[in-house]
């Protein structure tokens, strides 16, 4: 099933049904940014991220954006129905049952996460922890490098030498290195998780009126992974 069947299916359910209201808006939004909350780990990171992101795909795109963010649970159902998810943190990554339960359905039945790893060290402990998970659900060789010349680099924007860097990696706890890369898995030949070692949550994290002091705007990548998530 494609991502835009996938979310067809569910718009189509909760036309049917009643639903929290948290869900309610899909019937009137293109997108809500929905970050996941997991036990184990400080999922509640960059706080200003999402409105900046959210502000940058309300100017560029003629997507219907919802402008709040919206935090749920890992563990609960409600997260089956978001059209895009956000992961993040700097320390342990252990699903419970549960979170581990959803995370896999969510993604084998269509749906997109983004996992950016804070600490922006590729041996770090959120690093480590988020990839033993991801072996132990979907195998050990699930998880990939992607390509310079993946759709996710020309969803929108061109970024025609891959992943943006960041200015934290130039400072990172714990390999100095910029990654020119990101990983992926893919379920389908689609992407459903990308991951990231480059912490552009950080990044992006700044109050709203220093934007326009940036000599290009950051957050133009993160459009293009919301509309490859979409779109794809």
């Amino acid at each position: 099933m494609t991502r835009a069947g996938f979310l067809r299916l569910l718009l189509g359910a909760a036309a049917g049904a009643l639903v929290p209201p948290v869900f309610a808006q899909s019937g009137r939004y293109d997108f809500w940014f929905t970050r996941l909350k997991y036990d184990s780990g400080d999922w509640d990171v960059d706080a200003r991220m999402p409105s900046n992101l959210i502000t940058s795909l309300i100017d560029y795109t003629s997507l219907r954006v919802d402008p709040k963010e919206h935090v749920v649970e890992l563990a609960d159902p409600k997260m089956l129905q978001a059209p895009f998810c956000y992961l993040a943190g700097h320390k342990l990554v252990e699903f419970n049952p549960a979170e581990r339960r959803n995370f896999e359905r969510y993604l084998r039945n269509g749906g997109f996460v983004f996992v950016d790893d804070c600490n922006h060290d590729i041996d770090g402990l959120f690093a480590k922890s988020f990839e033993a998970q991801m072996a132990a659900i979907f195998g050990k060789a699930a998880l990939k490098k992607l390509s310079n010349a993946h759709p996710l680099y020309s969803s929108f924007f061109r970024f025609p030498e891959g992943p943006p860097a960041t200015g934290f990696e130039l400072n990172g706890w714990g390999d100095d290195l910029v990654h020119d890369y990101l990983q992926g898995i893919e379920f389908n030949g689609r992407l459903g998780l990308l991951y990231s070692n480059k912490d552009y949550g950080c990044e992006w994290d700044y109050d709203w009126r220093n934007k326009r002091f940036l000599a290009e705007d950051n957050t133009r990548f993160g459009v293009n992974i919301v509309m490859y998530a979409l779109l794809s």
